[in-house]
């Protein structure tokens, strides 16, 4: 599957010390914004990074784990933490428990909220359900966030992208490139803000799908996504260690290649998810 490469690894590219092209050219061949250039992050201390790392694998592990579970489990780690703390970390990683908590029916004003139209639908054939989700890629030295479309008839991976925030830019990027795949009958996702958004919401409408998104405290609304979650990090993820963004985005699209072309999947009878996909789907 052909990836267009991301503004988060087109900005690796800078030559800052390139005095024949100033940043302002450079930031318009790599089609990145100037300003970005000129901004300095500052980076994240050693602690902060474990930290949130500790956290992604709990939350990998057990997806119903809210704030209040995985504070009880830093601290029998030996970690001197409060639950403010590891809800701003969970706020900051894009991580929601899909279990019930205190609060969880409220909504932002402004959110598009829709019904969730997969209970009790029979899903017999490609591109009739999309999910679409994010989740937290741990680095060596930080993380990045990564977004997928995926079929869940198939489980075949039709659209990802990388990105080191959590601006929907990139997002956005991942649904145009999947929508060039094919086009699905309904793309459910949680009620998170991104997905609530019009930017989203507009795409999504003008592909003629229909959009559901997750009830609040449903444990199953989004399992084929946190199967696939599971999946690339313990199979990819945690066991290449990647340095940084570059080569996170070689090698997470490398494995997804093989995720949809060659991992053969149980519940598919042991085809993959290409073949299942390639064999049922039409434009």
């Amino acid at each position: 599957m052909q990836q267009e490469v991301p503004p988060a690894v087109r900005r690796t590219l800078v030559e800052r010390a390139n005095r024949e092209l100033p940043l302002a050219t450079q930031a318009q061949l790599l089609s990145i914004s100037r300003a970005s250039l000129y901004y300095r992050p500052v980076l994240p201390s050693a602690q902060e990074i474990a930290l949130k790392h500790r956290i992604d694998a709990l939350f990998t592990e057990s997806p119903f784990y809210g704030s209040r579970r995985i504070t009880a489990e830093l601290r029998r780690e030996g970690m001197v933490i409060n639950r403010k703390a590891v809800q701003r970390h969970m706020r900051e990683m894009g991580l929601e428990a899909i279990g019930p908590g205190p609060g969880s029916s409220q909504r932002q004003p402004g959110q598009h909220i829709y019904p969730y139209l997969l209970r009790s639908l029979s899903i017999t054939r490609p591109n009739q359900v999309w999910g679409i989700d994010i989740t937290y890629i741990r680095l060596r030295h930080g993380w990045m966030y990564l977004v997928a479309l995926l079929d869940w008839y198939s489980r075949y991976v039709v659209g990802w992208e990388l990105d080191q925030t959590l601006e929907i830019d990139f997002v956005l990027a991942a649904v145009q490139g999947a929508l060039t795949v094919a086009q699905p009958g309904i793309v459910n996702s949680d009620q998170g803000s991104h997905f609530t958004s019009q930017q989203y919401l507009g795409l999504i409408q003008a592909a003629g799908a229909q959009i559901s998104m997750d009830g609040k405290g449903r444990a199953l609304d989004n399992v084929f996504t946190e199967r696939l979650w599971r999946t690339v990090k313990y199979e990819n993820v945690y066991l290449q260690d990647y340095s940084c963004p570059r080569e996170a985005h070689a090698g997470i699209g490398a494995y997804l290649e093989f995720y949809n072309q060659r991992r053969p999947h149980q519940s598919l009878d042991y085809r993959t998810p290409a073949e299942v996909y390639f064999a049922g789907s039409s434009r």
